[in-house]
């Protein structure tokens, strides 16, 4: 498969790079890393950036303003995307040649090309495994292709807690560490948290709800938004923070926005995409995401997600 990729590049003069809407640090990180190696590699050739401006994230990279023209005998490539329906600009479709690389369940396959890898931390992790694959037929590496990748396995691993790291993703991380870029500055970047998202913090501490079977949930409205002076981006930023409450085995952040409510999962067991699907979402069995439209529709999820709670719990009994 990455051969296939390689062989895509190669052919195509101008290489047009998505990412999905909502962006974390990993969906910068791959899109950028990848960018920033071609660039390096092939210097002739067109490589750019889109999607939605996400200012949160603007130490890692800006995105670049493109014509539709630009699209036209274009080889598009869209990192970290489960579905078609979360790419970051839809002009993706209208490109020459497409390939999907994402470390997400193939639920929705789309592409020309499709390097999908569950096992992976990230698919900064793909990218810098793309990168030592086929550096023999002269991919080159930069310092900020490292920065990027690094931030990207950092940012989905947290940092490097999570299940999906594995040794794999140790050994990668060691390696891009060599590079020249300040480790420090980056970590400082990424998790120095601002006064009012400290703040929202301690509502959501003080607010969460604790449900049967080690369920929990939290729920921001517009007004709690506006009361902290906060976007919904950065209050999805603290989806985490009942990871570490003894007695939670999964839980879930709905956090309403204009046109909809957006729903966070977190889980430690109980597996979480399966529901997230239900809801117009997906992602990883451990963490996932969905979109709903109305308070009421947030009672079924809970409804369901207590239900994943008691089926784990007893599957954790019959275990014990």
């Amino acid at each position: 498969m990455i051969d296939k990729i390689l062989d895509a590049i190669e052919k195509y003069e101008t290489i047009v790079i998505h990412r999905h809407v909502r962006p974390d640090p990993d969906a910068y990180g791959s899109q950028g890393g990848l960018a920033e190696i071609l660039k390096a590699s092939y210097p002739d050739k067109k490589v750019y950036t889109v999607g939605d401006d996400e200012p949160t994230l603007h130490f890692l990279r800006q995105m670049d303003i493109i014509n539709d023209d630009i699209y036209k005998n274009s080889l598009v490539i869209v990192c970290d995307t489960a579905n078609t329906e979360r790419v970051s600009d839809q002009r993706y479709s209208t490109g020459d040649m497409l390939i999907k690389i994402d470390h997400h369940p193939n639920e929705d396959p789309y592409g020309d090309i499709m390097w999908v890898d569950t096992t992976a931390s990230s698919v900064s992790e793909m990218i810098y495994e793309f990168y030592i694959t086929a550096q023999e037929h002269g991919l080159k590496m930069t310092d900020e292709a490292a920065r990027l990748l690094y931030a990207g396995i950092v940012g989905d691993t947290g940092r490097f807690l999570y299940p999906s790291t594995t040794e794999k993703t140790f050994a990668y991380a060691s390696e891009l560490i060599h590079y020249s870029f300040s480790r420090t500055n980056l970590y400082n970047q990424l998790y120095e948290t601002p006064l009012k998202v400290v703040k929202l913090q301690g509502f959501i501490l003080q607010e969460f709800e604790l449900l049967d079977y080690g369920a929990a949930s939290i729920q921001i409205s517009k007004e709690t938004l506006k009361k902290f002076d906060l976007t919904p981006a950065e209050a999805s930023s603290l989806v985490s923070s009942l990871g570490n409450i003894a007695g939670i085995v999964a839980w879930v952040f709905f956090i309403e926005e204009e046109d909809q409510i957006r729903v966070r999962f977190r889980s430690k067991g109980p597996v979480i995409n399966s529901i997230a699907k239900k809801y117009n979402g997906g992602g990883h069995p451990l963490a996932a995401g969905a979109s709903i439209y109305s308070w009421e529709a947030a009672e079924l999820v809970l409804h369901d997600l207590l239900l994943a709670c008691k089926i784990y719990a007893k599957t954790e009994q019959i275990t014990d």
